[in-house]
């Protein structure tokens, strides 16, 4: 091959290399403001804050108020759902503006993610650095972004109804399980678009026997743990039962299954709840590290090795976190930080799923050029 057709393609390469690199390092930074986005929706749900504004106004609603008029008013449309009479009556103005103003940077954030993923996600399509299969993925991702804001305000309206105090703990679930799926959705392809690409030296091969299997199983049991958790929170499970490892001096809570069909107690029954996110946390903590330990045991180097030990440490974290903030009774800063380290954990698994993933690929590839 003559040597300017030679370093034509290899400045090419090197062109789209960097431009992956590129687009990597914007969609990290979208993750990072999804793991602020999920604490702070841990935050208006742990204060109240989340009714607080009975308006859904997606493009005005960007603005606070702007008057004392404009506060009454809004002030005044709060005393007429039920939090307000059976929660916080008589809280005053005051006591208004400090759950207002955590809901409204709640909703303000989620705009600016909106635009933090459309700008530069038009700047690169213009630029020629993401080709259509990815411009088409990204473009799904950003209207089921926008549709997650449809699903958060679907959620706070059943938090109007009679009698109501909270929003539904299935559209809560609903509202964190699209959250989580476009954060996961996120990660993996900036984790695509972050390894080494094609005529690039590959990464050091260790397969362990077993391993990848175990990684898939732990990712799915961390997602399942995730929406354990949601039907706590919405179900406000965390404020009874607060001794561990036993619920009321018993392994498995008196009532567990009280409500019929039995299938309710699994979303419907604190006790029942509560239980099962403990038992599930366990197992999924259990898991994880032994994922962890049977990979390391084995010498993986590089990547899966800092994957790996990312997951164990991160669970360890997160299994203290939750016994804490249930011993405490749930303190907002305690249960806010239990949230956000859930998406760490899930993050450490999916690290992990990817690069062994990416592994089996690179080795799929090897073979393949050895027999040719």
């Amino acid at each position: 091959m003559p040597l300017d057709v030679t370093s034509t393609i290899a400045l090419q390469s090197s062109a789209r290399r960097s431009a992956d690199r590129a687009v990597a390092l914007w969609l990290f930074g979208m993750c990072a403001m999804l793991l602020v986005m999920v604490s702070l929706g841990g935050a208006t749900r742990l204060t109240g804050s989340g009714l607080s504004i009975m308006e859904w106004a997606p493009l005005m609603g960007a603005l606070p108020p702007l008057s004392e008029a404009e506060w009454q008013r809004l002030y005044g449309l709060y005393q007429k759902i039920p939090q307000y009479a059976l929660v916080n009556q008589g809280f005053g103005l005051t006591g208004f503006k400090h759950i207002f103003w955590l809901e409204w940077g709640h909703r303000l954030w989620g705009r600016l993610i909106g635009l933090a993923f459309l700008g530069p996600l038009i700047w690169f399509a213009v630029r020629g650095a993401i080709d259509w299969r990815l411009a088409r993925r990204l473009g799904v991702l950003f209207l089921l972004g926008g549709l997650q804001g449809g699903i958060g305000w679907f959620m706070v309206a059943s938090g109007f109804a009679a009698d109501s105090t909270t929003v539904s703990p299935y559209r809560l679930v609903i509202h964190l399980a699209m959250a989580l799926t476009l954060y996961a959705a996120i990660f993996w392809t900036a984790l695509t678009l972050w390894r080494e690409g094609p005529g690039r030296p590959a990464p050091p091969v260790h397969q362990v026997t077993g391993l990848r299997p175990l990684i898939a199983l732990t990712c799915a049991s961390v997602a399942l743990t995730i929406i354990a958790g949601g039907f706590v929170a919405g179900l406000r499970a965390g404020l009874t039962y607060n001794s561990f490892p036993l619920m009321d001096g018993t392994l498995v809570p008196a009532g567990y299954g009280q409500l019929h069909p039995f299938i309710r107690n699994l979303t419907e029954n604190i006790a029942a709840v509560q239980f099962d996110h403990r038992l599930l946390a366990t197992a999924t903590g259990l898991l994880a590290l032994a994922t962890a330990i049977v990979g390391l045991s084995s010498g993986t180097t590089g990547r899966l090795r800092t994957t790996l030990l990312a997951l164990g440490a991160t669970v360890l974290g997160q299994y203290a976190l939750g016994v804490a903030t249930l011993l405490w009774i749930v303190p907002v800063a305690l249960g806010t930080a239990h949230q956000a380290m859930a998406v760490l954990v899930l993050t450490a698994a999916l690290a992990a799923m990817h690069t062994q993933t990416s592994t089996a690929m690179t080795v799929k590839e090897t073979r393949r050029t050895a027999r040719l």
